[in-house]
């Protein structure tokens, strides 16, 4: 076959037959039920072995086996303990289930199930929660990742941990159903997938509620992406959850716990200034699976980027492989030269640096000093296939205190603990870029985040009646963003018979401005039998708990885990020293024979067109591929995938504006406008020097032809207005006349922002 990617070793049987996924949405909480139904053809006994993703942020709660009519619902035991219990089971001749997480990145899992007799059927099911992220156009995404691509894995590493068997995404043998049932308190006014869905179905008149399948036949070749949206979504909100019935009160699970999103809304003048400072540090992945498209999307975007940055600034560009390179020795103020040098570089940039070595251009970028009154701002682009991400995150984490970071994730099967973990460490904001998402719009959202100002001194107070005392579960707020939300889990201890209502009131300065924003929330609890909010609550604390764990040392490291342990065992939410455990004692019949071992393929997304020699796997847990960046070390120019076409005629014109914001009236600037030289020259008015002329024309032609790319162009738009008002230019009324005339458009000056 002329296709890369691994093959199940000689066409072995794969005794995973079938997913069925079913995900219940309330608001931005996802619940997501998983079957895996397995059945052994074979005439001996299998164990069968599984390597797969799961939403970064995933807390999984529930882990059960059917065999027959026997159910099995495993139980939450330290890891080690754990798989002593699984390989005791095995040697005898009990049936055993094992679900972990990888050691070195929380958005893996292995699923062992040990000793399947010959014909035997067994139905596993897994259930998770997790947080819904809001994008751009504020829509809430869920990402049910079906491709596990493999992870870099560092040179010079040690891990032990376990093989993965892998193939192209079109060679997946098993099948997939899914299903979702969305319930908001608003109504839902759209539901988007990258895969074919049926017909909405709402289920009452207010259309509150509703549910979606997808379309019959689909096989998991692809991460599932799904977009909710809402009405009047983004509103602040409270949900206080009842404590399990079961639990002691005064534990996690046994108290009522609150959910509180904040959606701060900053004063208009202050968003309508952009900061015309900081540092901006952009670190691009040029390993060899960001070939073909994903690297010259990176490139345009750069483009932008630079086109967009303000005057008074400063910047660098670094990227990476196994090795990674800077374009200037240290961040460089803005201007036309640097600009011109940057972007000049930045066209000769290819996917030819082989591996995914991220940790190294991090540690230099943080030993280089920082520029005083310059806030850094670092933007990561990666396609996410690094094996180290627990050591990338505690990296940017301890370097919090000096900048924000903004992550994003191109391609099928990035790695959303790592690009969700560097945001969120850094105080930024995450954005996945898949299918024919395009990258510019998201990215210069979050250049429009970055630019706003720093929110500091950051508080939560709680104001709630007597008798009533709130523990905060969440870290402490380190970053706010207009409109953007951010989460707070808190357990509310204790009774009072006044008031039934809360407070919460988050102070914070913003540009030396005293600001606040407040919730009036019920605290009246909701019954949920399964528990959402707690489980979500005690993943949270637990991945604080993980982190400071990694950070410590000694006893000290030793007590926190011991912690986590408890934490994990208590509230049944997996945890990196933790692992579902189900052993079948039922029927006393021991299995025999010798198991044969059947490793279940992940579905890999790469380009088919090079056939591939098969490259070693090291002895490993996570998906753990020696040097497999380094067969795509081709530049586009060599590489067999289609050629790229020419600029867009919006970059064309973006690429002709001068870090000052102006155009220049060239013949490149009427070609891009789509006019000769003599008809662009001969409109404009006697008294206007021809820069002005020029940026007008430019400005015109953005806003009549290319509205609907708005949020892309709008900071360099901003930049270029800002540059003619500094001119005190005359006859600007006359321009835009003059400039409507020429290009058939009808803007007034208004609407330019003159």
């Amino acid at each position: 076959m002329n296709c890369c990617g691994l093959l199940t070793a000689e066409k072995e049987p794969v005794p995973l037959k079938s997913v069925e996924v079913e995900l219940e949405v309330r608001d931005h909480v996802a619940t997501v039920v998983s079957t895996l139904n397995y059945e052994n053809k074979e005439d001996k006994p299998l164990e069968a072995v599984f390597v797969f993703p799961l939403p970064g942020d995933a807390a999984v709660c529930h882990f059960s086996a059917k065999i027959g009519q026997t159910e099995i619902v495993a139980e939450v035991k330290e890891k080690q303990k754990a798989r002593e219990e699984y390989d005791d089971a095995l040697s005898c001749g009990q049936q055993a289930f094992l679900l972990e997480e990888s050691d070195q990145s929380p958005d893996i899992f292995s699923l062992n199930v040990g000793s399947l007799r010959p014909g035997e059927s067994a139905s596993i099911r897994l259930e998770y929660v997790t947080e819904l992220a809001v994008q751009a156009d504020e829509g809430l995404r869920f990402c049910l990742p079906a491709v596990l691509n493999p992870r870099y894995h560092p040179q010079g590493s040690e891990d032990v941990c376990i093989q993965v068997t892998s193939v192209p995404a079109s060679l997946v043998p098993y099948s997939l159903s899914f299903s979702a049932r969305v319930s908001s308190s608003r109504p839902v006014s759209k539901v988007e997938s990258n895969c074919p869905l049926d017909a909405l179905q709402y289920l009452n008149k207010e259309q509150t509620q509703a549910t979606v399948k997808m379309t019959a036949g689909h096989k998991f070749d692809r991460d599932v992406e799904l977009l909710i949206y809402y009405k009047d979504a983004h509103q602040p909100t409270a949900v206080v959850e009842a404590g399990q019935a079961s639990a002691k009160p005064g534990t996690l699970m046994g108290d009522p716990v609150v959910m509180l999103s904040l959606y701060p809304e900053f004063p208009q003048a202050m968003m309508s200034s952009v900061a015309s400072c900081g540092e901006f540090v952009f670190l691009l992945d040029r390993s060899g699976s960001m070939a073909g498209s994903r690297i010259k999307s990176a490139r345009d975007t750069l483009l932008l980027l630079l086109k967009s940055l303000p005057m008074g600034c400063y910047f660098n560009i670094y990227s990476f492989g196994s090795s990674y390179e800077h374009i200037f020795p240290k961040s460089v103020e803005y201007s036309q030269k640097t600009m011109e040098e940057a972007l000049k570089k930045v066209e000769e940039m290819g996917a030819d640096l082989g591996g995914t070595e991220i940790l190294m251009p991090l540690k230099h970028i943080y030993s280089q000093p920082c520029i005083p009154s310059q806030p850094r701002q670092l933007f990561v682009f990666t396609d996410g296939e690094v094996d180290n991400t627990k050591e990338v995150i505690n990296l940017v984490k301890r370097n919090s205190g000096s900048h924000r970071c903004f992550s994003f994730g191109i391609g099928e099967g990035a790695s959303s603990a790592l690009i969700n973990g560097l945001a969120k460490e850094g105080g930024g904001h995450a954005q996945f870029i898949t299918g024919t998402d395009r990258m510019e719009p998201k990215v210069m959202q979050s250049l429009r985040f970055a630019l706003q100002p720093a929110v500091m001194d950051i508080s939560v107070k709680w104001d709630l009646p007597k008798g009533v005392s709130v523990t905060a579960l969440s870290p402490p707020i380190t970053a706010l963003f207009h409109g953007q939300r951010s989460l707070v889990y808190a357990q509310l201890t204790g009774q009072s018979s006044e008031a039934v209502e809360g407070c919460v009131t988050v102070k914070y300065s913003l540009a030396g401005h005293p600001s606040q924003n407040q919730v009036h929330f019920s605290l009246k609890p909701a019954e949920d039998t399964r528990l959402p909010v707690h489980r979500l609550a005690a993943w949270t604390l637990i991945r604080s708990l993980e982190m400071e764990e990694r950070e410590c040392g000694g006893e000290q490291e030793e007590g926190v885990k011991k912690k986590v342990v408890e934490l994990s065992v208590q509230s049944g939410v997996s945890s990196a020293f933790t692992a579902f455990i189900a052993v079948n004692k039922g029927d006393g019949e021991v299995i025999q024979g010798n198991l044969v071992l059947r490793n279940v393929p992940a579905p890999r997304m790469m380009a088919c067109c090079m056939p591939m020699p098969m490259p070693q796997y090291c002895n490993s847990f996570s998906p753990v591929i020696h040097m497999m960046d380094n067969y795509y070390q081709l530049d586009d120019s060599e590489s067999c995938l289609p050629k790229q076409p020419p600029r867009t005629p919006l970059l064309q014109l973006v690429s002709l504006q001068k870090a000052s914001g102006c155009w220049v009236l060239d013949p490149a600037l009427a070609a891009a406008l789509g006019k000769t030289s003599e008809e662009v020259e001969k409109p404009k008015p006697a008294s206007v020097n021809q820069e002005v002329w020029a940026t007008i024309l430019a400005l015109i032609w953005l806003h009549g032809f290319k509205k609907d790319a708005q949020e892309e162009w709008e900071l360099l738009a901003m930049k270029a207005v800002s540059w003619l008002r500094a001119q005190n230019a005359p006859c600007v009324t006359e321009c835009v006349e003059a400039g409507n005339a020429l290009l058939g458009c009808n803007m007034r000056k208004d609407d330019l922002g003159l």
